[in-house]
C-alpha cells in the first residue's frame, strides 16, 4: 500500500459498512522500522499497511482488534519499546527505539433515508449532510434531484446517496442499509401509505417517522389495519415527527426539529452500543 493507501483502505471499510480501527505512529525516538507518520488500517478480519512489522505491528494489531471488540469510541495512544529488554508478546524486536501509536477507531456511521425531497425534504436534507452519516434522498419527481437543486449539499460532510425513482419509492428500501433511518415525507400520500406499508413488512430499519396531521395518521393507521399490521407494528412508526416543543410550520424550523430529534436518537443508540465499563489501559 502506498503512503496514501490506507484512504483508500477507509473509504472501503466505509462503502461495506465494516466498523476499522486507524493506526497511528505519531512519535518515534531512536531507531524503529517506520518513521513517523506510517499508518495500518485494521478490520475485523484483514489489515492494510504497516507501521514497522513484527511485535509493534502485531501488538496495535491486538489492541485494535480489542477496540472494535468492546465497540470503543475513543481514540487511545500507546507507547511501546522496540529493546530486547522489553516485555514482547509476539517475539523480540530489538531496533532499540521507543515509539507511540495512536489507535483511532472508524466506526460505522449512521444511516438515514428521506423519503421525498420538497421544500421541508431539502431543509432537513441540508441540515443532515453537515453530519458524518450517509444520507440517503429519493424522490420520485426527477426535477426535486436535479443538481442545481442539491447544489447546497454541495459541501455535505455526509456521503450523499441520490435515488431517482420514476414510480414505486419503495422500491428503494430494500437497497438500504441495516438500521437506516427512514423519515417519510413525500407530496403524495398515496406515496407516504405504500412506504408506511412497505417498511412494517421487512426489512432491519431504524426508526420510522411519518409526517402529517392527526387525520392522516388516523387514516393510515385504519387502512394499515386492514392490510393485516397489527397495533404493535403500526407502532414503529412515529407521528407526529420532530421535537413536539417546537411548533412552528416554516420548512426550516419543521426541519430543524425533526433533525434535532433524530440525531438526539442517533445519540441514545450510539450510547447504548457502547459497554458501560471499558478498560482503557489493557
Amino acid at each position: 500500500m502506498s503512503d496514501r493507501g490506507w484512504l483508500g483502505a477507509v473509504t472501503h471499510l466505509r462503502a461495506v459498512r465494516e466498523p476499522g480501527v486507524l493506526v497511528t505512529l505519531v512519535a518515534v525516538r531512536g531507531h524503529a522500522p517506520r518513521a513517523a507518520g506510517a499508518k495500518l488500517v485494521v478490520g475485523a478480519t484483514r489489515t492494510w499497511g504497516s507501521i514497522g512489522g513484527g511485535n509493534l505491528e502485531a501488538v496495535a494489531i491486538d489492541r485494535a482488534r480489542a477496540l472494535l471488540d468492546t465497540g470503543g469510541a475513543a481514540p487511545e495512544t500507546f507507547t511501546l519499546a522496540l529493546s530486547d529488554k522489553a516485555p514482547y508478546q509476539h517475539g523480540v524486536q530489538c531496533c532499540g527505539g521507543e515509539v507511540t501509536v495512536l489507535l483511532e477507531p472508524l466506526p460505522v456511521v449512521p444511516a438515514v433515508a428521506v423519503f421525498g425531497i420538497g421544500h421541508v425534504g431539502l431543509e432537513l436534507a441540508r441540515i443532515l449532510a453537515r453530519h458524518d452519516i450517509e444520507l440517503h434522498l429519493v424522490d420520485t419527481r426527477a426535477e426535486q434531484l436535479s443538481d442545481e437543486r442539491l447544489a447546497v449539499l454541495a459541501d455535505a460532510v455526509a456521503g450523499v446517496h441520490v435515488h431517482r425513482v420514476a414510480v414505486l419509492p419503495e422500491i428503494v428500501l430494500g437497497e438500504l442499509p441495516p438500521g437506516t433511518h427512514v423519515l417519510i415525507m413525500t407530496h403524495d400520500h398515496a406515496e407516504d401509505f405504500a412506504l408506511c406499508d412497505a417498511v412494517l413488512r421487512g426489512g432491519e430499519l431504524g426508526s420510522v417517522g411519518l409526517i402529517g396531521s392527526a387525520g392522516k395518521w388516523a387514516r393510515f393507521r385504519a387502512r394499515l389495519a386492514t392490510q393485516g399490521h397489527d397495533d404493535a407494528t403500526i407502532a414503529r412508526i412515529t407521528t407526529p415527527i420532530g421535537l413536539a416543543d417546537i411548533r412552528g410550520k416554516e420548512p426550516a424550523t419543521i426541519a430543524v426539529s425533526v433533525a434535532a430529534d433524530l440525531l438526539r436518537t442517533m445519540e441514545r443508540e450510539a450510547a447504548a452500543a457502547v459497554p458501560l465499563t471499558l478498560d482503557a489501559d489493557t
